[in-house]
């Protein structure tokens, strides 16, 4: 993915910071609780949401099988429109071809509308580099580009930054990337916005060049779609003479028709409104109306990788709504930065490691970032099963697994520090496999549970400092039995008891 993130530390050790933050942890309580109330409203008014739900995850599913067809279907439709279709196999691929794409107009400067698959190669390193400017016009990624921060939520990146801090931004780095601030600036979110639009303006009328992510791309018809919430997409896609579309190859859906159901569920599920003000929707080039250029990136990076696996591969369903962030206790206290990636949360904890593999130690900590609770996969509008896929990711970093890297099967070692785990349970399995043995230890158990101390000791210290170890009853479910039943019921005779 991008290298923005490498050299972060495992998820656990940048928690552990994290949550200490108590200014982190109000902000993000105040926001995701905010947004999750709304969405339960918005979501409540449709009747028909389950089916919606299950129409969304089957078309996705559907299009998971078919990606190749649809891809070249999209191409070809794409091209016929006027446009030109890249492919990109990795995020360098990709990088170069977009360099190349601004360098070939001769400008220096380019405006981005907000974009998943730029934060995840890293473009705007790679622009830098190559003396190119990218100015984020979304305002919560602009917040985050003046702060020299990273983004911390899919859709709110700036989620971590309250107004106050925000205004202090504005003040001190607006005027070294151009229009200064106002000097009497308040931190109304008014004012903030206003800031924000005459620094944008005087961009927007000049910039030859716009970046874009998509949404959603139609193979039948060769359109691409992007919905915003503030109006800098549809000038970002509409002023600049050349227009440079960015999108992982999971983004197409077969058909117009098909739009219909995300139109429904995507701005529910995310920024909980009925509609998204903007739908910019558009279908190569046409002369006088729109850029005159239009040039399609498409990136794998992993993609085709992730699809070889049929459990997780329905992480490519995700629509970047966000609810799952929203409701998450483990993102809600220790924030977005700790998960080391532009996806962060639960949709971040199963797809960042597939799309990165698991062999680093954070990649490999990031299955771990869960309670397992399940809430997320209740407000995935396309049902993703997320715990599932993170149980499934647990086993492959702590027993290894035969999977795909780069198009080959390949057998990936267990990482390092779960040999306790391993031990324990290959222990556990052949207890269970032996039922005298079972038995006695459990009647042993019971026998000494006033000696139980109630923290681990060693490797399992850890899992106790903030769990307290369950009590035991004083006798075990056989033995009750045997006491409570009389000698002839017919359950306790087959049990020979």
């Amino acid at each position: 993915m991008s290298g923005t993130y490498l050299g972060l530390p495992s998820f656990p050790k940048a928690a552990a910071s994290s949550t200490k933050d108590t200014q982190l942890r109000a902000n993000l309580t105040h926001a995701t609780h905010t947004i999750r109330d709304k969405r339960a409203r918005a979501i409540a008014e449709l009747a028909d949401w389950p089916q919606l739900r299950a129409a969304g995850a089957a078309v996705k599913d559907h299009t998971l099988r078919h990606l190749d067809h649809y891809l070249l279907q999209l191409e070809e439709n794409i091209t016929a429109a006027g446009g030109t279709v890249h492919w990109a196999l990795d995020a360098d691929d990709a990088n170069r071809i977009i360099t190349r794409l601004v360098q070939d107009t001769g400008e220096t400067e380019v405006v981005k509308v907000k974009s998943m698959a730029t934060q995840e190669i890293g473009l705007n390193d790679a622009l830098t580099a190559a003396g190119i400017t990218a100015y984020e016009t979304d305002l919560a990624e602009l917040i985050v580009q003046l702060g020299n921060d990273l983004p911390s939520h899919i859709l709110v990146p700036a989620i971590h930054k309250n107004r106050h801090q925000i205004r202090d931004i504005f003040h001190t780095q607006m005027t070294t990337w151009g229009r200064p601030a106002p000097d009497n600036l308040t931190d109304t979110p008014a004012d903030l916005a206003e800031a924000a639009r005459l620094h944008l303006r005087e961009k927007f009328l000049r910039a030859k060049v716009g970046i874009s992510g998509a949404n959603f791309m139609i193979a039948d018809t060769g359109t691409l779609v992007v919905v915003e919430s503030e109006g800098n997409g549809r000038m970002c896609l509409t002023l600049p003479e050349t227009l440079i579309s960015v999108a992982g190859i999971e983004k197409v859906i077969p058909t117009f028709q098909d739009l219909e159901i995300y139109l429904q569920t995507l701005p529910r599920s995310s920024t909980a409104e009925r509609m998204n003000p903007y739908t910019t929707l558009w279908t190569g080039t046409t002369h006088t109306d729109g850029p005159e250029n239009f040039h399609l990136v498409l990136i794998d990076n992993g993609r085709t990788d992730t699809l070889a696996d049929t459990t997780g591969r329905q992480a490519l369903r995700c629509i970047r709504c966000s609810a799952c962030l929203n409701v998450c206790p483990v993102y809600e206290r220790a924030g977005g930065h700790a998960y080391g990636s532009p996806y962060p949360g639960p949709i971040g904890a199963i797809l960042t490691p597939q799309l990165r593999t698991t062999t680093t130690e954070l990649d490999a900590s990031l299955p771990y970032a869960s309670t397992l609770c399940g809430a997320c996969y209740d407000v995935c509008p396309v049902a993703i099963n997320i715990p599932q896929v993170l149980v499934h990711l647990r086993e492959r970093v702590a027993q290894g697994a035969t999977t795909t890297q780069d198009g080959q099967r390949v057998t990936i070692k267990p990482a390092k520090g779960h040999a306790a785990e391993r031990a324990t349970m290959r222990a556990a399995r052949w207890t269970l496999d032996h039922p005298g043995v079972m038995r006695q230890g459990q009647r042993l158990a019971t026998r000494t549970r006033h000696l139980h101390p109630q923290r681990l000791p060693g490797p399992a210290k850890a899992w106790t400092a903030t769990r307290d170890l369950p009590t035991l009853p004083p006798q075990t479910f056989r033995d009750w039995w045997q006491k409570n039943q009389p000698a002839n019921h017919p359950q306790t005779k087959e049990n020979g008891q």
